[in-house]
């Protein structure tokens, strides 16, 4: 019953907004529920398009229903182009509440009076989200810093809204088709994922400071270093950024900043993040990022919200660069095996119908200079075609394609003349080499020569004892003949395997004298 007041304001707020229309659109085969929809419509007009009206609807039932807007913008798998293209557009600024609360959570957080964790502590917040506001600080030290302070009473309005969506979602695969398509009960618990893992400031301050660690040797990207003396799970305390935000261009010209090189920086930065590190910076819209100016960082990045990151392990990023020469390279056959062999799609598709597809997806774009495609667009597209063929989204995947529709817009927002594909591809081929080639070969080896060095000898012994085994279990089978085999076998199994053991043995100490005298050289 603690739910009713608040359904009933969410179903207030959908019916001005003509939600019910978009709801029950689905169910339109249901004759009771198609007189609803119409006598709910009496007396409204909705001449604004559904995905505007759904925004504005998402906007006045608050925070939590706009970031919800937010993630479900992300899934363009699932969703309509209009709709998806709308709730790309919700902002996170939101009115922000009262500086005293702020105080009040930073100072039970640190368990100590303001004044003594900072020398000043400015009042008015310099930005406000859906999830926390943002002050700036000084040190005693004299170093100036952003304080990030969580909404109070997050987690309990966040929990009692998740409740009602999951109860929604549940409904609507109930009552219609196209719903249990859209997977709504998923789309729900990913963003559940999603926001109670930007609840946690911890979590955000050990993201800001592995991406900063990743991308120290690059001298493209700074991140902020962590106060982590000060950080807690409600109060994040980081270093002070200065720059110019990206969306000013004019600005950044007038300082004297190379664009052109700064889209293609980007575009450096993306890939180096997704397929070296396997561990990306999935927030990268442009109220995220700023460009330094300062004369000992001049031009590089600026990356600022941590709250969302993307990880890939090494099957991921293996699948993906494939997929990607294979499209450079107009191989479609290639990425149908691939989609089959990741087991992402099933078994018994047929290769040459799934490859028809992926050439009606790609050919259209391969048509135009390669300057004007989009490769977030043939992602996006590869996605919705792949549908029909059950195709098991990855959420991974998912993020990493929305991560890369923003990076692509950013970097043709700074030059139009952007080729992605151009950057792209000598990145992925050289990623390729170093992962498939001989420098990979020793990296494995030196990683795995303290296991092979334990397991090696031991394999005949125990090769010799499961072979024994089995012999024993077949000791009771009628057949000697059977058993005569079995005996056979495992002495020549023995002696093979004793054989592939020496010289395994062997390919580790050479891979490792090797690498050993390229060390000695260099």
């Amino acid at each position: 019953m603690r739910h009713w007041p608040r359904l009933a304001l969410i179903a207030w707020v959908m019916l001005r907004h003509g939600m019910d229309q978009l709801l029950l659109d689905p169910l339109r085969h249901h004759r009771g529920l198609r007189l609803l929809a119409r006598l709910l419509a009496l007396g409204r007009t909705h001449d604004a398009p559904r995905g505007v009206r759904l925004r504005l609807a998402l906007e006045r039932l608050g925070p939590i229903f706009v970031k919800f807007g937010q993630v479900l913008s992300t899934r363009r798998d699932l969703l309509p182009p209009d709709i998806a293209d709308e709730l790309a557009k919700l902002q996170d600024q939101v009115p922000p509440f009262p500086s005293a609360q702020a105080r009040a959570i930073v100072e039970r957080s640190l368990g100590r009076p303001i004044e003594s964790a900072f020398a000043s502590f400015d009042t008015e917040p310099v930005a406000s989200a859906s999830i926390a506001q943002v002050h700036f600080a000084v040190l005693h030290d004299g170093r100036e810093v952003a304080v990030k302070v969580l909404r109070p009473g997050m987690l309990e309005v966040i929990d009692a809204d998740l409740g009602l969506l999951r109860v929604l979602a549940q409904w609507l695969e109930r009552l219609s088709a196209d719903g249990r398509r859209l997977r709504p009960r998923e789309v729900v618990a990913e963003f559940d994922k999603y926001l109670h893992d930007e609840l946690d400031m911890v979590r955000e301050a050990a993201n800001a400071t592995q991406l900063r660690r990743n991308m120290a040797g690059l001298d493209l990207l700074l991140a902020p270093e962590m106060h982590w003396e000060l950080c807690t799970s409600d109060v994040l305390v980081m270093e002070r950024m200065k720059g110019v935000p990206i969306s000013q261009v004019a600005r950044l010209r007038e300082a004297g900043v190379d664009i052109p090189k700064l889209a293609q920086d980007g575009v450096t930065i993306f890939f180096t993040q997704v397929f070296r590190d396997g561990f990306f910076h999935a927030d990268m819209h442009p109220g995220n990022i700023m460009v330094s100016i300062a004369p000992e960082t001049f031009g590089r990045y600026i990356a600022l919200d941590f709250g969302i990151v993307g990880t890939l392990d090494e099957r991921d990023k293996a699948y993906l660069a494939q997929n990607f020469l294979a499209f450079f390279r107009r191989d479609y056959r290639r990425v149908a095996q691939l989609h089959i062999e990741s087991g992402w799609v099933p078994a018994s598709t047929r290769v040459d119908e799934l490859e028809g597809a992926v050439r009606a997806v790609c050919e259209p774009h391969f048509d135009r200079p390669l300057k004007d495609i989009s490769l977030g667009q043939v992602l996006l597209r590869l996605f919705q075609t792949s549908r029909r063929f059950d195709v098991e989204i990855q959420p991974q995947l998912v993020l990493l394609q929305k991560t890369l529709l923003n990076v692509e817009g950013l970097g043709r927002q700074l030059d139009p003349e952007l080729d992605l594909w151009a950057t792209a591809k000598p990145f992925l081929e050289r990623w390729m080499n170093e992962q498939m080639g001989w420098r990979a070969l020793l990296d494995q080896l030196q990683t795995e020569a303290p296991q092979y060095a334990r397991l090696l000898p031991q394999l005949p012994r125990l090769l010799g004892e499961a072979l024994q085994a089995q012999t024993t279990r077949s000791a009771d089978a009628p057949s000697q003949a059977l058993l005569s085999a079995l005996l056979l076998e495992q002495r020549r199994t023995n002696r093979l395997l004793q054989g592939m053991a020496w010289a395994a043995a062997g390919f580790v100490v050479g891979g490792l004298a090797v690498q050993g005298l390229l060390r000695w050289i260099h």
